[in-house]
């Protein structure tokens, strides 16, 4: 019997209204995704493909379900042996590296707190992260983000804090045994209490002698904390999201719903495993729909080489943010082999209508959309039942009650611009988070009286498509419109001079604020005033001619956080002084 079935009794659906009203997950007492999925699978069909991964300088590796139980297995007694135990976070910084998913399986099994955590993080960053959550421990690729991790350690210690006690690395595929630092000369070892390990050399990972690791007796129960997610921090410092153990089964919909994986597949997910996108698209939903995780390990994106590896590797189904596919649709698609790929999404940030069009008529397929937050699983999205509409995020998942909001409270009219309300008083939808972490009342101003205030301003169409705006912070009032950044931003997408931009607002005396686009030109291109008049009069034949952008900027690049997402608010603050 597929796994899947376990927790979900009708997977077959007439309609989207039936998918709506009839779709609902069984969730078992004391849920463990590595146990109860994983572990599972590793005995119905041990060889089966699990994960295959790869990376840029053509290295590459499989392994089946048998291999990421026994390698779990020996991790967890690694993590046990060095004092990691029930309810412990631990923050993993492990890039794209395939020892990710072993140790975060490993976690799930201790019932530790997983911390995944980008490798573009700097000492600050981690000094903040280790005592906001109370790290315990941190396990990491090697150089050079173990030197900051140890300035970071040095200035907790200086501070009082001596939470971590374990500080473990993964040494690069490609280094020599004696490129890495040996534990003994790890930087500035002479200056830490707790030295590095090196978690290779401590896994002593044989495949062919399991070490035995059970079901605790003492282990998670639902409601156990299982990861910790930092946002991104578009608008303030980051919060700190938290998911319990019963969160993976919030993924089915995304995996078998939106992604549309397929049992024996192969499902890619363009994502760094220090961000929630990689739980949606790198293990959960797609594991327990039978699917292998495909993963392409790079450091330097291009969109000529991942084409060639989702070719080359014959990927099934692939996700990816709209700046990967603004890129693909700059290559001759023609020259690559298309015919294995069956589904291809789009999340991250709102899509333009442009790249949809240009990607259905260079590749051949639809891309759908889908709308979350890392708070949440997917909530609206461009479901298999109905024909996607370009640039619309589709609509609300089961399990969702979703309306739009006006400043008052009111309900919106159809057509009208809100914000995304989620209203939890009847039943919480599965995988939603259970609030931010050592922050009740940041909780409260965002979810009260039964409603989740997402944030996020949007509009529903009479066909019940749902529209995304833009962040409330980031709507512009002008001259007593509200104008939302992504339409214009989508109209600008349109012109083949423009690679990338941001619109944001900017103080004026007569409209209160004015439209401005911060735009990055496209290769072949040049910054000039006729240019910018040319944009300007684009816009105002596309959208309403009151959106157009007064003021236009052309930069070399555009701030972004360290997900990758558009920092608006940092284009703002420098436009204020």
């Amino acid at each position: 019997m597929p796994v899947l079935n376990r927790f979900v009794k009708q997977q077959e659906f007439a309609s989207y209204e039936d998918f709506y009203e009839n779709f609902s997950v069984n969730i078992p007492d004391n849920f463990n995704f590595a146990f109860d999925v994983m572990d599972v699978l590793a005995r119905e069909k041990p060889h089966e493909r699990a994960l295959v991964w790869c990376d840029e300088r053509g290295a590459e590796d499989s392994f089946s379900y048998q291999d990421l139980m026994y390698l779990s297995n020996q991790a967890a007694a690694v993590l046990c042996g060095a004092g990691i135990g029930k309810g412990d976070p631990v923050m993993l910084i492990l890039k794209r590296r395939w020892e990710y998913w072993i140790i975060l399986l490993a976690l799930h099994k201790i019932g530790a707190i997983a911390i995944p955590a980008t490798h573009l993080l700097t000492a600050k960053d981690i000094v903040y992260r280790c005592k906001a959550a109370s790290v315990v421990s941190i396990i990491s690729v090697d150089e050079p983000i173990m030197r900051r991790i140890d300035e970071a350690d040095a200035k907790l210690r200086a501070e009082g804090y001596t939470g971590v006690r374990f500080k473990a690395f993964v040494r690069s595929v490609h280094a020599a045994a004696d490129d890495a630092p040996p534990v003994s000369e790890a930087p500035g070892a002479a200056h830490q209490a707790v030295p590095w390990v090196d978690f290779h050399a401590a896994l002593k990972a044989d495949r062919t002698k399991p070490a035995v690791f059970a079901h605790p007796a003492d282990g998670a129960v639902n409601d156990d904390i299982m990861l910790l997610y930092f946002t991104s921090g578009t608008t303030g410092m980051p919060k700190m999201v938290r998911h319990n153990f019963v969160y993976p089964l919030g993924h089915i919909i995304t995996a078998k719903y939106w992604l549309q994986v397929e049992e024996g597949g192969l499902h890619f997910t363009v994502a760094d495993t220090g961000w929630a996108k990689a739980a949606w698209g790198k293990m959960y939903g797609q594991w327990l729909c039978g699917a292998a995780v495909f993963v392409y390990d790079y450091d330097r994106f291009a969109p000529d080489a991942m084409l060639d590896v989702i070719t080359r590797y014959k990927v099934t189904s692939f996700c990816a943010p709209p700046t990967v596919y603004r890129f693909f649709i700059k290559e001759n698609l023609a020259r690559y082999d298309f015919s294995h790929l069956k589904q291809c999404s789009v999340a991250g940030e709102p899509l333009n209508p442009e790249i949809y069009e240009q990607w259905k008529a260079g590749a051949g397929l639809r891309l759908r959309e889908a709308y979350g937050q890392t708070e949440l699983t997917v909530a609206v999205c461009s479901f298999p039942w109905f024909t996607p509409k370009p640039g619309s995020m589709g609509k609300p998942s089961p399990g969702y009650d979703i309306s739009l909001i006006r400043d008052d409270g009111s309900p919106c009219d159809m057509g009208e611009e809100g914000q995304l309300v989620i209203h939890t008083g009847a039943k919480k939808p599965v995988g939603m988070f259970y609030g931010y972490y050592r922050d009740a009342e940041l909780t409260g101003s965002v979810w009260h009286d039964g409603v989740y205030h997402t944030g996020d301003m949007a509009w529903q169409d009479e066909d019940g498509y749902f529209w995304f705006v833009g962040r409330a912070d980031d709507l512009i009032k002008s001259s007593g419109y509200r104008i939302g950044p992504f339409e214009v931003e989508s109209a600008l997408m349109e012109h083949p001079a423009v690679l990338e931009c941001a619109v944001t607002g900017v103080p004026d005396p007569d409209r209160g604020a004015a439209v401005k686009a911060t735009i990055v030109l496209a290769s072949g291109h040049e910054p000039s005033n006729a240019l910018k008049t040319e944009l300007q009069e684009h816009v105002k034949k596309t959208t309403a001619p009151y959106k157009y952008p007064r003021v236009i900027e052309f930069v070399a690049e555009l701030p972004k956080t360290i997900s990758g997402k558009i920092r608006r608010v940092q284009i703002r603050e420098e436009e204020n002084g």
